[in-house]
Order: structure tokens, then sequence, then C-alpha cells
């Protein structure tokens, strides 16, 4: 029985490095996604007000959709 406790106690110990090896490329994959939303918003706000209706959104919903909050309206035509 004494060699059961420490097979299952090492992998909760192992895994708290495995964590923080990966913490530098959590962090580098949320700037990436918070700077490729700000180009998106950027990029969005240049449009004018016929081509924000022709994709579906309002001036004043940019960033909701960007970030995903504003579901797709279903469309007749293609």
């Amino acid at each position: 029985m004494s060699a059961v406790l420490p097979a299952i106690a090492r992998p909760a110990v192992m895994k708290r490095p495995a964590v923080l090896l990966r913490l530098p490329s959590l962090l580098w994959r949320a700037i990436a996604c918070h700077l490729d939303r700000r180009a998106a918003i950027a990029s969005l706000r240049e449009f004018d007000e016929h081509a924000l209706r022709d994709i579906g959104i309002a001036r004043g919903q940019i960033e909701a959709a960007v970030h995903g909050l504003i579901p797709p309206t279903r469309r007749g035509r293609i």
C-alpha cells in the first residue's frame, strides 16, 4: 500500500512546474488576441455606415461584434 501513495502524490507535484512553463505561452497568446481585436476594431471603424450595414452591424456594435457578443444574422442571400 505504501508503494501506491507516492505514485498518486507525484503527479500533483509535477503539474505545478508544467503550469508555470505554459504561463508565458498563454500570456503571449492573450496579448496577441487582444492586439488582433484592437486591429479589427480600428479597421471596422474606418468603414462607412453603408459598408457596416452590409456586414450586418451598426457603428455602435463594432466592439461587441469583434468580441463575439453579437450572433451572426441569418441572411437570405449569399
